[in-house]
């Protein structure tokens, strides 16, 4: 079907009861399938209590129990996916469910997952350390969390112990607020931290249905692929991300913006920002949305001007709470510290490099990784510029996806997370066909990528090693997409996938009247 093809004729809502069973029963089956195999290979610390019980013991003291753990991961991962799958064909093939509904799904499916062991990453645990930093004294911007006594045992992840913090003050002030009402209790810090990237989530689940309005898109369609999306569920729940509250509040940044208020809008950037400067990349587009569609260029660098004063005083007062300095500037660069071959100039720096340490021209791969992240971060920067200083032709919302979508591109170091800054905006300013089919395919491939990385402990008695699992995962998710004529159809040419577009005239011209024209 395309976009002006009749529409199918829309299915009358189910009764709750049948809704839930069918759609959020098996969600939930999903993620409890993911906490009861996180307590055998999510991250624990050292000297928790948690690790003494029977349970845990089983599934962390023998290699039965780890495999089975692993394959429970796989399980949970592999029924949530189709779960969503379901859903978002029946959804777009004409199932008319409001946004309570949806609502109704995201909690349903992310209960389980707030008593599970953190998964698919420890970052959590060097939260806990740099609010430790704090409480002692030391500056988080200078100093690693290596310095604190028995750092190792809280499940900090050596690879940072001696990185200074990336975050912003806003986020080091909730660490610190966490490592003291935890009383130095790692795994109960872990479950506050999760408690706050849940706030984001709810804050997702709220500006997204308003944003999705106003650029006419149906909000049940726009919340089931940006906030019902497994990349979410594993990342921000079960992960605990701080990623959470920063996306959260950038969302909810433009949604007051967009409703004519962008004072507070920018306000809430900065906090965001607060959290991980990289959200800072909005505020110019914010700044578009409070110029309005026809304004002049010296109309926006006023306005520009605007959002920058509001958000420095904003900065700034989480900062003086803190009680630190300006430190988070030279500390961006921490996560560079890691090669990923899931970063293109990386891979691309990592590929060349080993060519030539083959070739004997080279000692190691550094000096051509440093050349090719160099190029990216230069195209990125002159893309962030286009699309700011000639925004004619799309929202002000839909800028901000193509920069973020430019910044993760050529950035440094992708984390299967840094795709979820991107999808929401993306998600609330429209896909058409093609662009959601390769969406739910990025979406099984970082899912594919998360469950050959799930396991914190050593390859078991089957030898599960990484290749081995990720032949494993990318078994199950291929089984999940192909499984059905549903996950086919949509996954594959299907007319009734017609994508995430404006469905009648009324919608379109509400989002033509986002776009901005001069």
């Amino acid at each position: 079907m395309t976009p002006n093809s009749p529409q199918r004729p829309i299915a009358p809502a189910e009764s709750w009861g049948f809704f839930l069973a069918r759609y959020g029963l098996p969600g939930m089956l999903g993620t409890a399938l993911l906490t009861v195999g996180a307590l055998g290979v999510g991250w624990l610390p050292l000297d928790t209590v948690v690790d003494s019980w029977p349970l845990v013991d089983v599934l962390r003291d023998s290699s039965g129990g780890l495999v089975l753990s692993r394959l429970m991961v796989f399980a949970g991962v592999a029924i949530l996916l189709q779960t969503w799958l379901v859903t978002g064909f029946d959804l777009l093939s004409g199932q008319r469910w409001d946004t309570g509904r949806m609502s109704a799904l995201l909690a349903c499916w992310s209960f389980p997952l707030l008593i599970a062991p953190p998964l698919f990453s420890r970052d959590v645990y060097s939260y806990f350390g740099q609010g430790r930093l704090l409480l002692e004294g030391y500056d988080p911007y200078s100093t690693g969390v290596s310095v604190l006594p028995g750092w190792f045992t809280f499940g900090a992840d050596p690879m940072w112990g001696e990185t200074p913090t990336p975050y912003g003050p806003f986020f080091l002030l909730l660490s610190k607020g966490v490592a003291d009402f935890s009383g130095g209790q790692a795994f109960l810090a872990a479950l506050v931290f999760r408690l706050i990237a849940v706030i984001g989530l709810i804050l997702m689940a709220v500006a997204v249905p308003k944003l999705a309005e106003q650029h006419g898109l149906d909000p049940a369609k726009s919340l089931w692929l940006a906030v019902l999306n497994p990349l979410v569920l594993m990342h921000f729940v079960a992960g605990a991300h701080n990623d959470a509250l920063m996306v959260g509040l950038m969302l909810a940044g433009f949604a007051l913006a967009i409703q004519k208020h962008a004072i507070y809008g920018a306000m809430l950037i900065a906090l965001a920002a607060s959290v991980k400067p990289i959200a800072l990349l909005a505020l110019p587009f914010i700044g578009l949305i409070w110029s309005g569609t026809v304004a002049s260029f010296w109309r926006r660098v006023r306005d520009w001007i605007g959002v920058t004063v509001v958000a420095v005083i904003t900065f700034g007062a989480t900062a003086l709470l803190a009680g630190v300095g300006n430190g988070w500037i030279s500390a961006l660069s921490a996560p560079g510290a890691v090669k990923t071959w899931l970063s293109p100039p990386t891979a691309l720096g990592m590929l060349v490099g080993g060519i030539m340490q083959f070739l004997g021209l080279a000692d190691n791969n550094d000096q051509a990784v440093e050349f090719f992240r160099l190029i990216g971060l230069v195209a990125s920067l002159l893309i962030v510029a286009f699309l700011c200083l000639r925004p004619q032709g799309r929202s002000a919302t839909r800028g901000a996806a193509l920069a973020f979508g430019a910044v993760v591109l050529l950035g440094p170091v992708i984390q299967p997370w840094y795709l979820l800054w991107v999808l929401p905006l993306f998600a609330v300013t429209g896909l058409s066909a093609s662009q959601l089919r390769w969406t739910i395919l990025l979406t099984a491939a970082f899912a594919v990528h998360g469950m050959a990385e799930s396991s914190a402990t050593s390859d078991t008695v089957l030898e599960f090693s990484d290749l081995v699992a990720i032949l494993v995962a990318i078994g199950v998710v291929g089984l999940i997409l192909l499984a059905s004529p549903r996950e086919r159809r949509l996954v594959l040419r299907d007319p009734g996938a017609h994508g995430l577009i404006p469905q009648t005239p009324a919608a379109k011209a509400v989002a033509d009247s986002r776009i901005i024209v001069v």
